[in-house]
């Protein structure tokens, strides 16, 4: 993932694992007890294993909102990944290395405001939106909040019980689309999200119009995502949000 220059000092902490979470053959979740310091739904830490004498760390978004004592992180393995592979082998009572405090700028403090806001993400993308699905601000903020999740396999659209609690919750004001681009996908989108977005199928299936002057959008997940959304809402009057230069579109980017 990328993120802005940050002037935040941070310290490795020994953490102990609590839960690794098989999802599929290559998507886990580590729940890791560590002195946790306060944080912002949507930032991120790193994760460090010592593999053959060298030091290997990397950056993934909590998914547990702040007021949980647990860390908790969505990850994918990679072929030939030592980390990634590494990570998941990792059984309760392991000890790894968390970064503290934890830092970025994905959070709802940089998006701008409006009246709804589109939450989409690929794969693991969705990880810091279940953090912040869970806090007060979300609500507070926006009057209709909607999540599209694109994934290639319909084993891939996990954490559905966190998802349903929000549609319980806030059965008028939130939504959510997944898209599955593999295989059929009976309760969604047979496709990727920007298939879904120009085939008309979001804005209805979610009855809300994604346009500039109510809409705020965030985007997590691969590049191709990312750069082939900003065009597709280009199209639409919107464009990256920048402190200095406002506009309705929050990044962050997975590799």
């Amino acid at each position: 993932m990328t993120t802005p220059t940050q002037v935040t000092r941070t310290r490795m902490v020994d953490g102990r694992v609590v839960c690794n979470t098989a999802h599929t053959r290559r998507l886990h979740s580590l729940q890791i007890a560590v002195e946790v310091a306060p944080f912002v739904a949507g930032q991120f830490v790193r994760l460090e294993l010592e593999l053959d004498g060298e030091k290997l760390a990397r950056p993934y978004s909590l998914v547990n909102p702040p007021d949980e004592p647990l860390l908790e992180v969505l990850f994918n393995t990679v072929p030939g990944g030592h980390l990634s592979n590494a990570l998941a082998a990792l059984r309760e009572g392991d000890p790894v290395a968390v970064s503290q405090p934890a830092t970025g700028f994905f959070v709802l403090a940089e998006v701008p405001a409006a009246t709804d806001l589109w939450m989409m993400a690929t794969g693991t993308g969705l990880g810091p939106y279940l953090s912040i699905l869970r806090t007060r601000q979300l609500w507070d903020r926006f009057e209709k909040i909607v999540l599209v999740h694109g994934v290639p396999l319909r084993e891939e659209l996990v954490y559905q019980h966190l998802i349903s609690q929000a549609l319980h919750m806030h059965p008028e004001r939130f939504s959510y689309v997944s898209c599955v681009s593999r295989e059929e996908n009976p309760e969604g989108f047979r496709g990727r999200i920007t298939g879904a977005l120009e085939s008309g199928f979001l804005e209805s299936r979610v009855g809300a119009n994604l346009t500039a002057s109510r809409s705020s959008v965030m985007l997590c997940g691969n590049h191709n995502m990312i750069n082939d959304m900003h065009a597709l809402l280009g199209q639409r009057g919107m464009r990256k949000h920048l402190r200095h230069k406002p506009g309705q579109i929050v990044t962050e980017q997975y590799f």
